[in-house]
């Protein structure tokens, strides 16, 4: 009886079915189970196609009773960025889909990798003094990579898009979603234009348009992200007073393992915080970072300086810029100086390059021209995506200045059969910071045909008061930097206890509003935490100033305890907590 029952439930449950092509191989990154990765195997260039390069990809199997047939494939942006760390993420998001995460060829987990570390290298060195030669660093990186074989024409979005189509077609799917975020969201279009019988849907996060002058709306882009933040004249302020004397700041370079110090100008600063912008949590502390900015507190800029390094290990940058030379960078005037270095260094590295201009981002030069334009977006751009057939679903998010509702609004009313929402509060990549837009995604993703979104909340990410300091970020880089703060709190719990037991009320009262002072100190910052963790990259909850007159309180007790117990405990308690005053006020404060 009990076998035939097993037997009959295995018999009734549906099959999991794998892909023709599914791959067999270790993945390079963590993955859940029953996903494997491997390789597709394409030519570097199709109009020449002797020499081969493999694009990385990897495969989830979903498990559900109720398992679709058309799966989810995922890209990532950049150009340069990686997909496959996502294939958990994604495959929480999609739990009745197979999720399919795939490269763009030249990234990290395909083979070739174009990593260029002699460019990354001379961007971070434009912060120092003199600037370093990008072009130069440039011509070195294509050098090498020649040197091993690599052909940079053969790497750009009309190439990316013919993997992925034909990345389907291995795999055997009959049909998959779409999923690009960024620069992938113009590859994905491609792929809906070029095999629209292989697309089902398409979601299209932080869309970046064909027909965008990006390079020449880069500058207009953030300075309309300041306005909306409500910082645009703090902003303007901020950049003419470090224009006029520079910042020296330390700053860590992770490809050399070591500190310089980096002159950073208003303009340095400018770059860094339309990259910085990217995160809503970022966007959140925004007008605390650019009113202490302006102000003359450049503590701040610390965090800001760590963080360029540590994007110069995010992507690979010779993939980055084959594809920006060859479709981004040639549709663009460059009338007006830009204010943003990573513009300059990116034309810098094309006029090094001087690779061919593709007709995969832009029709004509008439596409940079039309950037002044309210909309931003050309009638070229327009065009490229007429042929889409399958529903789209357009996400943007209120603060993004890279891919702004401005341009992706009307850029989504192009596309035949899409639906366009902006996200409150959020900016740049809207379904890594925001549950209700996965949900929302998964919504359309199941239905795309009658799937209407709903609308999602801000999320609740303002700081509050916010008293700007730098300490709290040179605590988290270097934790022992708390010392004299715990062992105030230790001094001021064992002077609690000791007095408390010999009955005496002075000191013990002296120790009891030092235990107090660190615990509301220590429930703000959770508080401040909870709500923004990168709002302790500025400073520390308001709250905390007036809550320091507790500290004054009990250093006083204890002081005042001396006249009446003057052993060595109790000389030590007054010690250590007039020695944390001077510590918390000159320093953290």
């Amino acid at each position: 009886m009990i076998i035939r029952v097993v037997l009959a439930l295995a018999l009734s449950a549906p099959p999991v079915m794998t892909p023709a092509g599914a791959p067999q191989s270790p993945c390079p990154v963590p993955v859940p189970a029953r996903t494997s990765c491997g390789f597709l195997e394409v030519p570097e260039r199709r109009d020449a196609p002797e020499r081969k390069i493999k694009v990385g990809y990897a495969v989830h199997l979903s498990t559900a009773a109720d398992r679709k047939p058309d799966p989810v494939v995922y890209m990532s942006g950049g150009p340069g960025s990686a997909s496959m760390q996502l294939t958990g993420f994604l495959s929480q998001m999609f739990p009745d889909r197979d999720v399919v995460t795939v490269e763009q060829r030249g990234s990290r987990y395909s083979q070739p990798s174009l990593a260029c570390p002699e460019t990354a290298q001379a961007l971070l060195g434009r912060l120092r003094q003199p600037p370093a030669d990008v072009g130069a660093a440039a011509d070195r990186c294509r050098e090498r990579l020649a040197e091993q074989g690599v052909d940079l024409r053969g790497y750009n979005t009309k190439e990316i898009v013919a993997d992925v189509v034909a990345l389907r077609q291995k795999l055997g799917y009959a049909s998959w979603n779409l999923f690009g975020v960024s620069y992938s969201t113009r590859v994905m279009t491609e792929v809906a234009a070029a095999d629209p019988e292989g697309v089902r849907s398409v979601v299209l996060d932080s869309y970046l348009p064909a027909g965008v002058a990006w390079y020449d709306d880069a500058g207009r882009n953030l300075g309309d992200t300041m306005a909306l933040l409500g910082v645009r004249e703090r902003y303007e302020a901020m950049l003419a007073r470090l224009n006029r004397r520079p910042a020296l700041v330390p700053v860590l370079d992770p490809l050399a393992g070591r500190e310089f110090t980096a002159r950073m100008t208003g303009d340095d600063v400018a770059t860094i915080l339309a990259e910085a912008l990217h995160e809503a949590e970022v966007a959140a502390v925004m007008p605390a970072m650019v009113g202490a900015l302006a102000e003359g507190r450049d503590e701040v800029l610390r965090p800001l300086a760590d963080a360029v390094g540590e994007g110069l290990t995010s992507h690979e940058f010779g993939l980055y810029h084959a594809v920006q030379c060859q479709d981004e960078v040639p549709f663009n005037t460059f009338r007006q100086a830009s204010r943003l270095f990573t513009v300059n260094a990116d034309k810098a590295v094309c006029d090094a390059w001087r690779l061919p201009k593709t007709g995969a981002a832009a029709t004509d030069s008439s596409a940079a021209d039309s950037s002044a334009a309210d909309s931003g977006v050309s009638d070229g751009g327009v065009s490229t995506v007429r042929t889409v057939k399958a529903p789209a679903y357009v996400l943007a998010g209120q603060y993004d200045p890279t891919t702004p509702p401005r341009t992706a609004g009307p850029a989504a009313e192009a596309l035949p059969a899409a639906r366009f929402q902006q996200f409150p509060g959020l900016s740049h990549a809207v379904f890594l910071a925001s549950a209700c837009a996965r949900r929302q995604i998964a919504g359309f993703v199941g239905d795309p045909a009658r799937h209407a979104p709903a609308p999602c909340p801000a999320p609740e990410l303002r700081p509050g008061g916010l008293h700007v300091t730098g300490a709290p970020y040179r605590i988290s880089r270097s934790p022992w930097l708390a010392a004299p703060l715990a062992l105030y709190a230790l001094a001021a719990l064992i002077q609690l206890v000791t007095a408390a037991l010999r009955g005496r009320a002075l000191a013990a009262f002296g120790g009891l509003a030092g235990v107090a002072f660190t615990g509301v100190v220590a429930q703000a910052i959770l508080g401040l935490v909870s709500r923004n963790e990168t709002a302790l990259a500025v400073g520390l909850p308001d709250l905390v100033v007036p809550y320091s007159s507790i500290a004054v309180v009990s250093a006083i007790l204890s002081a005042a305890a001396l006249y009446h117990d003057r052993r060595w405990p109790q000389i030590a308690a007054t010690v250590i907590s007039g020695g944390f005053l001077v510590w918390w006020f000159t320093w953290v404060l």
